[in-house]
Formats: structure tokens, sequence, C-alpha cells
């Protein structure tokens, strides 16, 4: 199956609340309890949430599609930096990337993590953040395949649980 990946734009919430709050529960259900998982769905995953984050200054999205109708299969995200790590100017936060497991290994991945890569460059981003649940192993491999290494830790509260994750960081100015 062909995808796509776009850039978001105005009207894009919902399709971003969709695939976001369906690749959340694919990822974290037998993990997070399953109240928190839909409480934490309704607060950070709602289309409203999405459509405020839309043209927020330092702030891109973008959706990876398939036809018919662009059905939204993954998402990426970049903002600032809200990590416990030190971070400076150029820094810049892959807040989010995710993609319906029946699309892993399709490649989904990978093009969302180019699309974030290029537009973070554009934006003048020195240095690539992100936090990953210590546990998911797959996307901590395939994240240190592009080029990530561990420069640090955080704790993430979901619900009344808080879970390991490790903050990865990938220099874009070797990428030039």
């Amino acid at each position: 199956m062909t995808f796509e990946i776009r850039a978001c734009g105005a009207g894009d919430g919902a399709r971003l609340a969709a695939v976001a709050q369906a690749t959340f529960l694919e990822t974290y259900a037998g993990i997070v309890d399953g109240g928190d998982i839909l409480a934490h769905n309704q607060r950070v995953h709602a289309a409203e949430v999405y459509e405020g984050l839309l043209g927020q200054a330092g702030v891109a999205l973008f959706l990876a599609v398939v036809a018919p109708g662009q059905a939204p299969v993954g998402y990426a995200m970049l903002s600032p930096p809200d990590l416990p790590v030190e971070t400076g100017p150029g820094d810049i936060e892959l807040k989010r990337i995710y993609a319906l497991h029946r699309f892993h290994g399709a490649g989904v991945g990978p093009a969302l993590l180019t699309a974030a890569r290029e537009a973070a460059t554009a934006m003048g981003g020195r240095r690539l953040l992100l936090g990953a649940y210590g546990e998911n192993h797959r996307a901590i491999a395939f994240y240190r395949r592009h080029g990530f290494v561990q420069v640090g830790t955080r704790r993430f509260q979901v619900g009344a649980n808080v879970y390991d994750d490790v903050v990865l960081g990938l220099d874009l100015q070797g990428l030039r």
C-alpha cells in the first residue's frame, strides 16, 4: 500500500486526533491503565487540541496518509523542547511520531522521521530531541538506527502512573 507524507494545515485536527488516539491506544494498551489511556486521549489528543497547535509558532505537524480520502495512518509533531535535559538555541523536540501497527515496516516511520528532520533543519534546528518509553525497545532501536543517542531520562505521567522514558538526541549539524 502506498502512502504520502504531507504537512498539516487548518482543518486537519480531526485526522490528527484520530490517528493520535488510535496509535496511543495500540502502543500502550496492556501497559497503561485503560481508563488512563482514554483520559489521556481526551485531554491530549482531542481534535481541538490539534487545531490549536496548527499554525502555532515553532510547531510543525505531518500526516502519513493513504488513499482513498487521505486516511491518516501516522503522524509526527515538532515543537519547542519540553524535556528535562539541558537545551539551547536550535534544539527542537520531536514531540510525537507514531504509525498504526499495520503500517510498521512499510516505510511510514522513516518517511515521517525524514519529513521531521528536514523541517527541523529548515527551522534552524541544530539538534532534534525526543522522549521514548524506556521499555519500547522497538522504537528505541529505530531511533538509534537513525543516529539518535541517549542524552538523558525523564519520568512521564499518564493518569496516576509514572513511566521511565529515555531522552534521545540527534545532531542535525552533522547531517547537512
